[in-house]
């Protein structure tokens, strides 16, 4: 079962990573205070802009602060794709809506832009698919 939301166990590991980096931006800013005028309103901007910026940023990277997901080293096998360009040999395609380099699996197999592909082997992070019978339209 792939997982497809974080959860309050995901927050809270993302929030205390984020920790060390707000108290280093708070450690600087005092830092320069001592010899830097600078005003109050622009010393607590800065932090929570910075508060801000990882709080926007979750929903892109949760996925990344996901370690305890089972199928985390091969949840993309067995996945479909569509490639975003040709493969010949290599190319892109994109899975789960992110955009990922594929090669085909076997030489010599050229899939054209807009196939539909599936992911049969990762290595480093290349995707290696094969062509599934059906094509889809401009993406």
């Amino acid at each position: 079962m792939l997982r497809s939301q974080w959860s309050f166990k995901i927050l809270i590991r993302y929030t205390l990573l984020q920790l060390p980096a707000i108290a280093l931006v708070i450690g600087l800013l005092i830092f320069i205070r001592r010899w830097v005028d600078i005003p109050s309103w622009l010393h607590w901007g800065i932090i929570i802009v910075w508060v801000a910026k990882d709080i926007i940023l979750f929903p892109f990277v949760w996925r990344a602060y996901d370690w305890n997901q089972k199928e985390s080293g091969h949840a993309m096998l067995g996945m479909h794709g569509v490639a975003l360009e040709p493969l010949d040999p290599l190319g892109y395609i994109l899975v789960r809506g992110e955009r990922w380099r594929a090669q085909p699996k076997e030489k010599g197999i050229r899939i054209e832009k807009g196939q539909r592909v599936e992911v049969l082997r990762i290595k480093d992070l290349t995707l290696y698919v094969q062509p599934v019978d059906q094509t889809m339209r401009e993406w």
